[in-house]
């Protein structure tokens, strides 16, 4: 058994990387891993006990993502700078610039179709653990994997999702 503030000191930076994928902007995934742990932190004697306490929390995270009350009222997306091409070379360009391109279209993605891809490419989670998470059928996340990655494709200069990202 660990204590609440042991578990967010050893995997508080891993639930803020989850969240940081879903979200695509840091200050947005800390007040979700934020609400999400003080949601949990009164029930922690309960959720401790689980086999897997990360996995309850992960997927408060995901809730709250997924929470209408968290849906964004701008669609500006926050992106960092782009390293100069001259030092990074002219292959490594290519690549961020590519990289850029597709963060900027998952981020216009819907939250589920993005929910999904965060969870299936990222997570590494197979269908049938990410219907159980968000709560849907097996074939709702293929659609809104399938749909996602189709958005994906359209957006991207053709070849492009073959290239090391």
């Amino acid at each position: 058994m660990t204590d609440f503030d042991e578990f967010v000191n050893t995997r508080g930076a891993a639930l803020l990387r989850f969240a940081f994928l879903l979200t695509g902007d840091p200050h947005q995934a800390e007040d979700v891993v934020q609400e999400a742990l003080s949601r949990c932190h009164p029930r922690w004697s309960t959720i401790e006990l689980y086999e897997v306490p990360e996995a309850y929390v992960r997927k408060a995270v995901l809730r709250q993502y997924l929470s209408w009350r968290r849906r964004r009222s701008s669609r500006e997306v926050t992106v960092a700078d782009v390293p100069d091409s001259a030092a990074a070379g002219a292959d490594n360009a290519d690549r961020i610039a590519v990289r850029q391109q597709l963060w900027h279209l998952l981020a216009k993605l819907p939250r589920m179709q993005r929910a999904v891809l965060v969870l299936r490419y990222f997570e590494d989670r197979d269908d049938e653990d990410i219907a159980r998470l968000l709560g849907c059928a097996r074939a709702t996340v293929r659609v809104h994997a399938a749909r996602g990655l189709q958005r994906l494709r359209q957006g991207l200069p053709e070849g492009s999702l073959s290239m090391e990202v």
